[in-house]
């Protein structure tokens, strides 16, 4: 290996659903200061700033979840 090369020994690597249980977590903390705010439309617009591509169904079924689960960040 060169000093140019980079180390891929995937501790940086997230994947999907370790993404998306972040972005959750994210959002329920935003609407415990925020509870008025749309949580479909802001888990929209963190997944898609993600890069993370889920159907309408999904998306739908965990902002409900994000609405009526506490956050783990309380």
């Amino acid at each position: 290996m060169t000093q140019d090369e980079p180390v891929m020994d995937g501790s940086n690597e997230a994947g999907t659903a370790e993404k998306v249980a972040g972005i959750v977590e994210q959002i329920r903390a935003d609407m415990q200061l925020r509870p008025r705010e749309d949580s479909e439309k802001v888990l929209r617009q963190r997944l898609e700033d993600a890069g993370l591509h889920l159907d309408d169904a999904e998306i739908s079924r965990i902002a409900a979840e994000v609405q009526s689960g506490p956050s783990v960040v309380d």
